[in-house]
């Protein structure tokens, strides 16, 4: 079964960002692109390395005006906790959001039932809070930012360029295609 174009379900979170406990629901998100990057739990080993990934690309990030969304079934006081005792989560600018209950997660599909935690999922959500694109994969092998701002760049890319497509590796400023006969079989 696919999820794009999938809107994800209405929503109200606790968040831990900016040193302070805030709420997060679907309206927030309308409007803007975003990224939902679930991760299996606070104070683990791969996740600290992929969040840190992330942080370094926010800037990226940010002049898409796209926003980043660190999302566990942890609660928004683990958040802090983790936040506070660890240098690489400090460093953090983007949410953590806190889906104790797993409402995001079970609308996504992507909790581990038996332990109580999100898979490894990427979300990329259009400012419909459409999903455009997603990925999960297995817990044990964390991702790549680089690859996630890709995505978001062809997204935009061909929301604005109707008819435009990116092939493999794009990278805005790269040439693009224009889906037409002469090119079935070709390329």
């Amino acid at each position: 079964m696919s999820y794009i174009g999938k809107k994800i379900c209405d929503f109200e979170l606790q968040m831990y960002v900016d040193g302070e406990f805030k709420r997060l629901r679907r309206k927030d998100l309308e409007g803007k692109w975003s990224v939902l990057f679930f991760y299996p739990a606070d104070f683990t080993f791969v996740c600290p390395t992929e969040l840190e990934d992330l942080q370094e690309k926010y800037r990226e990030f940010s002049d898409m005006k796209c926003e980043v969304y660190g999302i566990s079934c942890d609660s928004h006081f683990v958040h802090k906790a983790w936040h506070d005792t660890s240098e690489r989560i400090r460093k953090l600018q983007y949410p953590l959001v806190a889906d104790p209950t797993g409402t995001l997660v079970r609308d996504l599909d992507i909790m581990i039932e038996k332990d109580g935690m999100a898979e490894r999922g990427t979300f990329i959500l259009n400012p419909d809070c459409e999903i455009m694109a997603y990925e999960v994969i297995a817990g044990n092998v964390g991702r790549n930012a680089d690859e996630i701002v890709r995505r978001v760049q062809a997204l935009q890319f061909v929301e604005k360029h109707g008819e435009d497509v990116c092939p493999a590796k794009w990278k805005p400023g790269e040439e693009t295609l224009k889906p037409g006969i002469d090119l079935v079989g070709i390329l």
